[in-house]
């Protein structure tokens, strides 16, 4: 099976104003969605669209179903008809929304963090695309934030690049337009460089201000995949355990950490018409100005 678990260090590290750092080691699961039927009848530590310990949803991701908050184009505006489709006819028509077509045959493999007894949360979840042969195709990281609200960011055929050492790599640099945490304005840019899942794992999300570097993020896995059995799944819940809820608790300690450094916020209501092509938007963007 092309599903499989990778053990991972994540790494944060601020460069501007203040220097500031933190670390952490989780890991992701790797699922092809066209293996999910597969997965949920052979796994039983990690349910597929069932409640369990560790089970993976559909319905938590890419609710193309739904209209976008603040559109930036009116093809961006449009949303395929309920019902909610399955996860990679959803990946598929969000990347046909920007004219991409992978052909018939195409894979989609998900890196995403399970739900931990029911509690889900994923700053970020990525999505490569290949073709029925198996060339790397497209990329998608869907950025989700504290307030629940969620933004897809498409890497398509025209940012795939080699690096120095002849791995493809696809390297895309975009205004968010998005509020991601207090400490950052919503018109930074993110600079993705997304390397295609294989036997070891490296993405790199930094945010820039113009030119400069103001935060480096990286994930890069700890050795090869795992299989995803029970068994490497019940070790990684000993090891991990509520990696979840773990994630959620570093991002408010740290942020506090920052606050006590004095680091400049942001408020989100502040520049609400700047935040665009986002799902389930938080009431500050919705509701209406004060007299």
């Amino acid at each position: 099976m092309f599903s499989r678990l990778y053990e991972c260090h994540v790494l944060h590290a601020r460069l501007h104003p203040q220097a500031h750092r933190f670390a952490y080691r989780l890991f992701f699961l790797a699922l092809d969605l066209d293996e999910l039927p597969a997965l949920a009848s052979q796994l039983r530590l990690l349910r597929i669209d069932r409640p369990g310990l560790l089970s993976f949803r559909q319905a938590d991701y890419l609710p193309t179903h739904q209209p976008l908050h603040n559109p930036s184009t009116p093809v961006a505006a449009c949303a395929p008809a309920a019902p909610l489709a399955p996860l990679k006819a959803r990946v598929l028509a969000r990347l046909a929304a920007d004219g991409l077509d992978p052909g018939p045959g195409a894979r989609v493999l998900l890196l995403t963090l399970p739900r931990v007894l029911g509690y889900q949360f994923n700053p970020v979840s990525f999505y490569f695309v290949s073709t029925a042969a198996g060339r790397p195709y497209a990329a998608l990281a869907e950025v989700t934030n504290t307030f629940r609200e969620t933004k897809p960011y498409v890497l398509g055929p025209a940012t795939l690049e080699n690096t120095a050492a002849g791995e493809a790599v696809f390297h895309r640099r975009v205004t968010k337009h998005f509020y991601v945490s207090p400490f950052a304005d919503v018109d930074l840019a993110f600079d993705f460089r997304l390397r295609p899942p294989g036997e070891r794992l490296i993405f790199q999300i930094d945010d820039y201000v113009g030119e400069r570097r103001d935060l480096l993020s990286t994930v890069t896995s700890l050795g090869p995949p795992r299989p995803l059995s029970d068994g490497t799944l019940a070790w990684f819940t000993l090891k991990y355990p509520l990696v979840t809820l773990k994630v959620i608790a570093a991002i408010h300690w740290e942020a506090l950490r920052l606050y006590l450094k004095r680091v400049p916020w942001f408020a989100k209501a502040a520049r609400a018409a700047d935040q665009r092509d986002l799902y389930h938007p938080h009431a500050s963007l919705t509701r209406p100005p004060a007299p």
